[in-house]
């Protein structure tokens, strides 16, 4: 099984600086790029081999690119990578970000190349400390070496890069929210059309892609669009890397191919859940998703599969319910959480997340009412796709209106026994 992304990641060792990363390939695709391909060839072997978006939009990241006008000159444009990694559950791009960090910078400047844009930024989570050091000490040795400012390999290209690091609101990973943020403003979504690939980062067409997928740019480059297809039995191309957390035997990160079964996920590479504990359900792809139950232990996680059940593969990083922990308080978190997170722009986010938590606040404190949940079920459709001025709050209500559909029993002891049945049949939330 190929593993292009972390197959130089190891934590027996430290991540590998530019002579180690040459040592195994790296700035080869580079130095193909600029020698023998122009910026079209190149976005046309990325839309070829179908790399999707892995931040969990899922989009075709070639065709994304290909909305960049290119006939304009001298026209300013921008790159960006989404390292503003705040999506609970999630964890994947920090490997990336910790173990190989030239294999970041290399898919950016190709990608780069390929608009044709001359300034980089890289948007950091606040948290990422660790990254953000390597990050910067890869910055400093590309710069160095050549492949990074004016005349990149004697080829004519220049690119700047920055790595900037976010104050930690999780509105960031929305792009356009982030682009305001860089912008030096509230980080608030913008209203698209216009759309970024146009008018992005200071009015200036603009491309923002996730960590993961702009690591998978160099690999596609070397060994074409073909090559990555096959790398998935499934409908989508490439690998991806999946996480597990909860009460499994082994908690972690795998890089499998696209469409691994869930399944092959918790009972192979998770090894089941830990002894007294049964599952219950998962959230697939981060805290912002629907909940998947046993009926779908067999399903295969991709994106079409994922969203046939019911639920977005998102960022392929799952979060496990078991049979010990309660369902409403496990929600409730999630609900606080995003209740804090809300840029509070509009006003469905901004006052239904608020409220939501409250009632859900009430029912483990034994005071909830009947008609709790007619009003969480009409919160669902409230702060629903369509009602809202971005994404937060629809996410949001991924996981409340399935566990409403998959544990409403659990919602409704909460209101019969006038307290959470867990506190005492477990002693745990």
């Amino acid at each position: 099984m190929e593993t292009p992304l972390t197959q130089h990641i190891s934590a027996s060792r430290p991540p590998l600086n530019l002579r180690d990363y040459e040592q195994v390939g790296g700035y080869q695709a580079l130095r193909k790029v600029l020698k023998s391909m122009n910026p079209s060839e190149v976005t046309k072997t990325v839309q070829e081999s179908d790399l999707k978006g892995r931040g969990g939009a899922g989009f075709n990241t070639g065709m994304k690119w290909s909305f960049v006008p290119m006939n304009d000159g001298e026209m300013t444009k921008y790159l960006i990578a989404n390292a503003d990694e705040m999506e609970p559950g999630t964890f994947k791009d920090r490997l990336l970000l910790e173990g190989n960090p030239h294999q970041l910078l290399e898919g950016m400047i190709i990608s780069a190349f390929a608009i044709q844009a001359n300034i980089s930024y890289i948007f950091l989570r606040w948290a990422y400390k660790k990254a953000a050091r390597l990050v910067r000490h890869a910055m400093d040795e590309a710069y160095a070496a050549g492949y990074l400012g004016r005349n990149i390999l004697d080829s004519g290209y220049n690119l700047e890069m920055y790595l900037h690091t976010g104050v930690g609101r999780y509105i960031c990973g929305e792009e356009t929210a982030l682009l305001n943020a860089l912008e030096g403003k509230r980080a608030t979504p913008r209203t698209k059309p216009p759309f970024p690939q146009v008018s992005g980062l200071f009015g200036k067409p603009t491309i923002v892609n996730n960590v993961e997928t702009l690591c998978n740019i160099p690999h596609i480059v070397n060994n074409g669009a073909d090559w990555f297809k096959g790398l998935s039995p499934g409908s989508d191309a490439g690998t991806k890397l999946y996480g597990v957390s909860g009460r499994v035997n082994n908690p972690g990160l795998w890089e499998l191919p696209m469409g691994t079964t869930m399944r092959e996920l918790i009972e192979g590479r998770a090894g089941g859940m830990k002894e007294g504990y049964k599952f219950r359900g998962a959230l697939p792809g981060g805290a912002s998703t629907d909940f998947l139950v046993d009926q779908h232990f067999d399903i295969k996680m991709d994106f079409k599969s994922v969203a046939a059940a019911g639920s977005r593969l998102g960022t392929g990083t799952m979060i496990v319910l078991d049979d010990r922990t309660c369902p409403v308080g496990f929600v409730h978190n999630l609900e606080h959480f995003f209740a804090q997170e809300s840029c509070g722009w509009c006003t469905p986010c901004r006052e239904g997340l608020p409220w939501t938590e409250k009632i859900l606040l009430s029912l483990e404190r034994g005071e909830g009412r009947p008609e709790d949940l007619k009003l969480l079920a009409l919160h669902t459709q409230f702060l629903g796709p369509g009602n809202t001025f971005c994404a937060l709050a629809p996410g949001a209500m991924e996981p409340l209106q399935s566990a409403l559909k998959y544990f409403r029993e659990d919602f409704e002891r909460h209101i019969n026994e006038k307290k959470c049945p867990w506190a005492k049949d477990h002693g745990t939330h």
